[in-house]
C-alpha cells in the first residue's frame, strides 16, 4: 500500500468487514479511550498528521464512559458505556476525514459477559444497517490453557464472521496489568509466545474468516519500567511469519500473519520499527499517553493556581472572578493538547504521517 493514502481504499469513520482488513495492510497506532474528551484528542492528533487511527475501550474504559456510579455486577455498566462510546465515536468520526477502527481492548474470560453484551449490540446494529457496531473485538483468553483459548475464540468468531467483524485474539501473556487483565506476577519465559502455537490459532481461525489478527507474545507488558527491565525481541515475530508461510507453501507470501503489539508504552524507536517491518499492524500506546493528558492538566494547574483557589479573587485584584480558568472547557483542554501531542508522536512512529 505504499505510495497511496488509506482514503483511496477506504472510506473516512468508523470501518466495518473488509474494509477493517484493508486498513491493517498498514501498522496502525492503537488509542484507548475512556471519554468524549480523550476520543476528541485522539482523532484531533490523527487528522493532523492524516493518519488512519484505531481508537478502543477496555471493559474499565467503558464502564467509567457508562459513569462511575452505575452498578457493574453483570458488566451492565462495561456494557453501556461501550455501547454509548462507539455511537458518539460514529457519530462524530466523519467530521475528521480519516478512516477509524473502533475497537474493544482485552477480554479475559470472566469478562465474557461484557463481551456478549456488546455481540448483542452488533448484531442489533447490523440487523438495521448491514455493519457491526463496532469495527472488531479483542478476546483475550491467554491465561486459559492453548486448546481452551483457540476453542472459545472459533466459537466467538463464528458469531463474529457473520457479520464480517474483526477479532484479535491472544496467544502468549502479556506481563503487567491493564484494565481487568493482571499479569504482574507471570514468569518472563511465559512472555514469550511460539511459532507453532501461532499457526495453531491461525488455522484453526483462517477456515472461518481471514478478519483475525494476533497478540504474540514477544516480552512485552503493559504499562512503562526501568530500561533493561524487559527485554522485548520483536524479532521474534519474523520467525512466526516465516514459520506460517512455510507452513501455507508461499500462498500468502512472506508475511501471511496480522501480528499487534501490546505494550507499546516505553518502546524504542527501533524496537517500534522492527516490530512493524515483521508483520505488526497494530501496536498499542495507553500508558505514555495517559501521562501526556494528565502532564497538560497538571501544568495548567500549577501555572494558574492563583486563579483556582476560589471563584473570585486573584493576583489581578480581589474582586476578579475566575471563572475563565475553572471552567472545565479550559482546563480539560489543557489535557487534550498535551495528548494530542503524543499521540501525533504514535502515529509518526508506526510510519502513518500523510497516509490517511
Amino acid at each position: 500500500m505504499s505510495g497511496k493514502g488509506a482514503l483511496s481504499i477506504v472510506p473516512a469513520g468508523v470501518l466495518s468487514g473488509d474494509d477493517t482488513r484493508k486498513l491493517f495492510d498498514y501498522a496502525r497506532e492503537n488509542k484507548n479511550v475512556t471519554s468524549s474528551s480523550t476520543v476528541n484528542a485522539s482523532l484531533e492528533a490523527a487528522k493532523a498528521v492524516n493518519s488512519p487511527i484505531i481508537l478502543q475501550i477496555s471493559q474499565g474504559g467503558a464502564a467509567f464512559f457508562a459513569g462511575k456510579s452505575v452498578p457493574n455486577g453483570n458488566q451492565e455498566a462495561s456494557i453501556a458505556g461501550a455501547v454509548a462510546a462507539a455511537h458518539f465515536i460514529r457519530a462524530v468520526a466523519p467530521s475528521y476525514g480519516i478512516p477509524v477502527v473502533l475497537h474493544t481492548d482485552h477480554c479475559a474470560k470472566k469478562l465474557l459477559p461484557w463481551f456478549d453484551g456488546m455481540l448483542d449490540a452488533d448484531e442489533a446494529y447490523y440487523k438495521e444497517h448491514g455493519i457491526p457496531l463496532f469495527s472488531s473485538h479483542m478476546l483475550d483468553l491467554s491465561e486459559e490453557p492453548k486448546e481452551e483459548n483457540i476453542k472459545d475464540c472459533v466459537f466467538y468468531f463464528k458469531r463474529m464472521a457473520k457479520m464480517n467483524q474483526w477479532l484479535e485474539m491472544e496467544i502468549g501473556i502479556t506481563g503487567g496489568e491493564e484494565d481487568g487483565v493482571d499479569n504482574t506476577s507471570v514468569d518472563n519465559n511465559s512472555l514469550y509466545t511460539q511459532p507453532e502455537d501461532i499457526w495453531d490459532v491461525y488455522s484453526a481461525l483462517a477456515a472461518i474468516s481471514p478478519n483475525f489478527s494476533i497478540a504474540a507474545g514477544f516480552g512485552n507488558v503493559h504499562g512503562v519500567y526501568k530500561p533493561g527491565n524487559v527485554k522485548l525481541r520483536p524479532e521474534l515475530l519474523g520467525k512466526h511469519q516465516a514459520y506460517a508461510a512455510e507452513q501455507l507453501k508461499g500462498e500468502k507470501g512472506e508475511k501471511p500473519l496480522y501480528l499487534v503489539f501490546h505494550g507499546g508504552s516505553g518502546s524504542t524507536k527501533d524496537e517500534i520499527k522492527t516490530a512493524v517491518v515483521n508483520g505488526v499492524v497494530k501496536m498499542n500506546v495507553d500508558t505514555d499517553i495517559q501521562f501526556a493528558y494528565l502532564s497538560g492538566v497538571r501544568d495548567f494547574v500549577l501555572k494558574k493556581a492563583d486563579y483556582l483557589k476560589t471563584q473570585v479573587g486573584n493576583p489581578e485584584g480581589p474582586d476578579k472572578p475566575n471563572k475563565k480558568q475553572y471552567d472545565p472547557r479550559v482546563w480539560v483542554r489543557e489535557g487534550e493538547k498535551t495528548m494530542v501531542e503524543r499521540v501525533k508522536e504514535a502515529c509518526i512512529d508506526l510510519g502513518n504521517e500523510n497516509r490517511a
